[in-house]
């Protein structure tokens, strides 16, 4: 690391004196602890869910380094639990050939656990610490999901990308008359459907939808079915079978195709955490494949991560943009 020993540790300790409203609500036990660069400790991001931390390193870091940084959380904070997921910029391409070194299934701190159950805003949320990369639950989204629960009573959704269904268990608790959960991956709606059942919510399978987005979207449109709120939250890189997605040159194409499935008066939920895609780039495109589509849209709340978790600076600005359009 390019700090000292001592100023790591205290960059560690302020990061989590920041979350202090969010570690005294008894609601919510899933947060994103260190942010990287804008608190001092660039290429690191360290989750919380529950007792277990998950460390995320974005470039290579030798072993010292590691240690360094691992040894710096035992004196800040004495995690009992510490996963260690390597991502750097190529893991998007290695995940298949070195998970073992990319994403251990050991812990590197504490007795390895299958999984836990975290809380966000009271719904429960399953999270398996060793399965790959991603854990079950992005927290930038926590301020979304919460939007989006109070949004929706007696509605339909239409929730894309649908990964753990995070945004399906948020529409369900606010209310939803049906939420249609999409995403490629069976496994990650059966993930879905679990969560569903946390809280307590009744699962109709055919809501879990395992199948290319873009294949679902033409044929809800060739048959007129639409819905009062689509939820797009895709990866800034997909390839299915059918169809390659890059959020930075087809997102244009994907609102296109949301836009006509959206009732008149309905509302777009279009999301994109491409850091590299500028925000007035990210709302031009939306607009275009809204316009494409044929539909007029006036301009509803942007919204994004919680500063209080995800804070960010003029050199670092936050990857993740909402832009909520209400169409015409």
């Amino acid at each position: 690391m390019s700090l000292s020993s001592a100023s790591l540790v205290e960059c560690l300790r302020q990061a989590r004196e920041r979350r202090a409203p969010l570690r005294e609500d008894p609601r919510t036990t899933a947060y994103r602890l260190v942010n990287g660069a804008p608190e001092g400790v660039p290429d690191v991001t360290v989750d919380v869910f529950e007792s277990l931390h998950v460390v995320s390193l974005y470039r290579d870091f030798s072993s010292e380094e590691e240690a360094a940084l691992l040894g710096a959380m035992d004196s800040a904070w004495a995690p009992a639990l510490v996963y260690l997921k390597r991502r750097p910029r190529e893991a998007r391409h290695l995940a298949n050939v070195a998970r073992d070194k990319l994403a251990p299934e050991e812990a590197v701190r504490g007795a390895s656990v299958e999984s836990v159950v975290a809380l966000e805003n009271g719904w429960r949320f399953l999270i398996r610490p060793a399965q790959g990369l991603s854990v079950g639950l992005y927290l930038d989204m926590r301020d979304t999901r919460a939007w989006l629960a109070g949004q929706v009573r007696g509605l339909t959704v239409l929730n894309l990308f649908s990964y753990t269904c995070g945004f399906g268990v948020a529409a369900h608790a606010g209310g939803a008359r049906r939420v249609l959960n999409v995403d490629a991956s069976r496994r990650v709606l059966d993930w879905g459907e679990e969560n569903a059942r946390l809280n307590g919510q009744l699962v109709e399978r055919y809501d879990y939808v395992a199948g290319d987005v873009f294949d679902w979207l033409e044929r809800l449109a060739r048959k007129g079915e639409t819905f009062d709120v689509v939820v797009a939250d895709p990866p800034s890189f997909a390839t299915t079978r059918t169809s390659r997605f890059s959020a930075a040159k087809d997102y244009a194409s994907l609102a296109e195709a949301c836009a006509r499935v959206v009732v008149p008066g309905g509302r777009l939920v279009a999301c994109c955490n491409l850091a590299t895609l500028a925000p007035r780039r990210f709302e031009a495109m939306v607009a275009e494949g809204v316009a494409r589509a044929g539909r007029r849209s006036r301009g509803g709340p942007s919204l994004g991560p919680s500063p209080v978790d995800f804070p960010a600076s003029a050199e670092h600005p936050a990857a993740l943009k909402v832009r909520v359009l209400e169409l015409a």
